[in-house]
């Protein structure tokens, strides 16, 4: 089923509005925008770069080897091991980019701003995979003593009134953040992502093992089985690295690296949603949508960190790479990001069944029709909250996309993103993913101000 919304220049008025006045209901008219050539054309299929463009990317980016990573299945018992591996994997290459940044000798590399960047973009992630976590479903592997599978332990404190036993901090033993916590450089800024993960997993039933001090001494997660340090850091080269002496080289590559891992994520989250929907289960459905919000906000400040790169170096690299303009937009080249855009335009295929009506193929307004007995009525209030979380996807995805027209512009200069400008357009200038609701609401508003009006207000 599709969400077919009912586009005409006079609509029905509700129940609701019509009971207040036959006047009021003969004589209101509502314009609902009809769509422009321009937003015709923004409604056409999604077309990625040229398979070499996405080839060669992917090559760049080594995302065959991640996969691989990510596909693993380890732990049978955990079905939410798909979605959250990618997402500490991702905060594990953000460790390795706090070492990158703050090793860089360049005298006129802004080295403080990058290092609060950074810090900011753990608390991020940070939060969204404490939030992921919480709505995980099935148990995640855990160490349940300090001295078991490995690690090292740091007392913190002891139970007062007596207690025998010292609450502990089990720490892994192959990720970098301890290792950052023990270089004098990064030191500081190590230590205060330690207190982001013990704030941010407040709320779980386990802790992630990385040197927090786990103040409510609880089980840590098996981190280096889970996200596998050692094999990750293996990918930490790209295959120009030999060739190519640039340091943006590195910079570029782990930013895309962290965007793909979130991407994968995403795409796992997306599945979870549908299932939600399709068994009705529209309280956690709506969860599920705005953390997808979430992530796509995550993806633009991923991509806000070109802005930090410096501008000489970055060209002088896009040269070397030999990194060409395209009919498509660069972020195009990442063939998830696309498949991840087309997927959350199609969520509305699920409005209908939401509302509990069947979209009339004549083009009828019965689904707007049950969106407004569904706002007036407020009965069902998780189908609300649903019904919001999706309007927040396609907000938060169509506001990536123009962020991401914008960051091109003061990287590589206006005609780079004039360019790439017409494509990225069909997306964040498309037409509304979900018309019937859009047309709810403008008729709602519509006659409330009416209504307003012809009481004097």
């Amino acid at each position: 089923m599709v969400d077919l919304g009912w586009k005409t220049k006079q609509m029905a008025s509700s129940d609701r509005f019509s009971d207040k006045s036959s006047k009021f209901s003969n004589k209101l008219t509502v314009l609902i925008p009809v769509a422009a050539p321009l937003q015709s054309a923004c409604t056409s299929e999604l077309g990625t770069a040229s398979s070499t463009a996405c080839s060669a990317y992917e090559h760049y980016v080594r995302l065959p080897e991640l996969r691989k990573l990510w596909r693993r299945r380890e732990f049978p018992e955990w079905k939410s091991e798909a979605l959250i591996k990618p997402t500490l994997q991702a905060l594990e290459i953000t460790f390795r980019f706090v070492s990158t940044a703050l090793s860089d000798t360049r005298p006129y590399a802004n080295s403080g701003e990058w290092e609060q960047r950074l810090e900011w973009l753990s608390a991020s992630q940070l939060q969204l995979v404490a939030a992921l976590v919480e709505s995980g479903e099935g148990p995640a592997p855990v160490v349940p003593s300090p001295t078991c599978g490995g690690g090292s332990t740091a007392e913190v404190w002891r139970v007062p009134a007596g207690g025998a036993d010292a609450v502990v901090s089990r720490t892994s033993e192959a990720s970098l953040l301890p290792r950052l916590a023990a270089w004098r450089r990064s030191e500081a800024a190590a230590e205060r992502i330690q207190y982001a993960v013990e704030c941010a997993m407040r709320r779980c039933p386990f802790t992630l093992g990385l040197g927090e001090p786990n103040l409510a001494a609880k089980h840590s997660l098996d981190y280096d089985r889970v996200v596998k340090p050692n094999e990750l850091h293996a990918l930490r080269k790209n295959p120009y690295s030999d060739q190519i002496q640039n340091r943006e080289n590195q910079v570029l590559y782990t930013i895309h690296q962290i965007l793909e891992a979130w991407l994968q994520s995403a795409s796992e989250l997306l599945i979870r949603i549908a299932e939600r929907i399709e068994s009705r289960r529209y309280e956690t459905a709506a969860s599920d949508c705005f953390l997808l919000e979430r992530i796509w906000k995550l993806l633009a400040e991923v991509e806000d960190l070109h802005l930090l790169m410096d501008p000489a170096d970055f060209l002088i690299l896009k040269n070397q790479l030999d990194i060409r303009t395209e009919e498509e937009p660069f972020c195009f080249r990442s063939l998830t990001l696309v498949e991840l855009t087309r997927r959350c335009r199609d969520l509305r295929q699920f409005v209908p069944r939401i509302l509990g009506v069947e979209a009339d193929p004549a083009g009828g307004p019965r689904v707007q029709e049950a969106a407004m007995r569904l706002y007036q009525e407020k009965a069902e209030a998780e189908k609300i909250h649903v019904l919001q979380g999706l309007q927040a996807v396609e907000a938060a995805a169509k506001r990536f996309f123009y962020s991401n027209k914008q960051v091109v512009a003061a990287v590589m200069g206006s005609l780079e993103a004039q360019e790439e400008g017409r494509s990225l357009r069909r997306v964040f200038l498309e037409q509304t993913y979900f018309p019937s609701l859009d047309a709810a609401k403008t008729f709602m508003g519509a006659s409330l101000n009416h209504e307003w009006a012809r009481l004097g207000h």
